[in-house]
């Protein structure tokens, strides 16, 4: 069966440059990454700042463009679509940002910003568009006579609501989650979490979630991915994952979360980067679980 989203070799290269007559420099932000998600899947993508997850993620959506490989949607690949075809492709791929404060304009009220895709895409008239809005806010949890109020008028937890409420304005199919509780209180970081998995139960939708908090992602994620340095380096479901790291960074990784026992003194792992072998591929350790060991 074909999965919904098919990513072979991507990689997304970035030109440095030191001073007015430096030697420049390229980064490989995205390194050879490849995966696929599968309909009403959510598929964790982890690493810690700078591995090169949000490039990845936006890649994918051609928020930014990919140096080379292969993005497939439903069999399309993404990366050689028109303009006009990607811009009809969008209304199935969708992203939530990371800070509800700053992906919301806010000199415009919540309901023009909700509102402004269906606009775009120029789907119904004014009423018809009036009627989805407050469809989708109360999709969200918030209430539509607050829809005329500005994005500062709403807490953290309620703009990121409005920020999802935007990205499902067009029914879409697959929506990129890129940190979308990392910059709320932990409290109504379980609200949003409990919301994502009833809409995806509502309507079939497939999550890329991106993210650096383990305890998240083995909460939320059918399989992971874990990136270091613009490279996958270990992927698999996540129970056999968790339950059997087997390369040194995951290992690491899964050493730094928190336990609730003060008494559980478990050894955090540090590991040296010039003791990985960056180029080494993965390979199948056990059924679904690869690892670059």
């Amino acid at each position: 069966m074909m999965p919904l989203l098919d990513v072979r070799h991507l990689a997304k290269q970035f030109s440095r440059t030191r001073g007015l007559f430096g030697a420049g420099s390229v980064l490989r932000a995205v390194d050879d990454v490849s995966f696929t998600i599968e309909e009403g899947e959510t598929f964790g993508l982890v690493g810690e700042t700078g591995s090169g997850k949000t490039t990845t993620g936006r890649c994918v959506l051609r928020l930014i463009e990919p140096t080379s490989g292969e993005v497939r949607f439903r069999g399309e690949d993404v990366l050689r679509a028109s303009r006009r075809r990607m811009r009809e492709l969008r209304r199935q791929m969708q992203i939530v940002f990371q800070d509800p404060y700053s992906s919301l304009n806010p000199r415009m009220r919540v309901r023009a910003i909700v509102e402004e895709p269906l606009i775009i895409h120029r789907l119904g008239g004014r009423v018809e568009r009036r009627a989805r809005v407050d469809e989708l806010f109360g999709l969200v949890g918030l209430d539509p006579a607050l829809a005329d109020r500005y994005p500062h008028q709403f807490s953290g937890g309620q703009r990121q609501r409005v920020g999802l409420a935007r990205a499902l304005a067009l029914n879409p199919s697959f929506i990129v989650a890129d940190e979308p509780v990392s910059a709320l209180d932990v409290s109504i970081q379980a609200q949003v979490i409990n919301l994502l998995q009833d809409l995806q139960q509502q309507l079939g939708l497939s999550y890329l979630f991106i993210s650096h908090d383990l305890r998240l992602v083995r909460h939320i994620c059918t399989r992971v991915a874990v990136m270091y340095f613009g490279r996958i380096v270990e992927m698999g479901e996540t129970g056999s994952l968790f339950a059997s790291p087997q390369h040194p960074y995951t290992r690491a990784l899964l050493s730094a979360i928190p336990v609730a026992d003060p008494d559980a003194r478990t050894p955090r792992l540090v590991i040296e980067p010039a003791g990985i072998d960056s180029t080494r591929p993965l390979r199948e350790i056990a059924d679904g679980h690869w690892a670059a060991v």
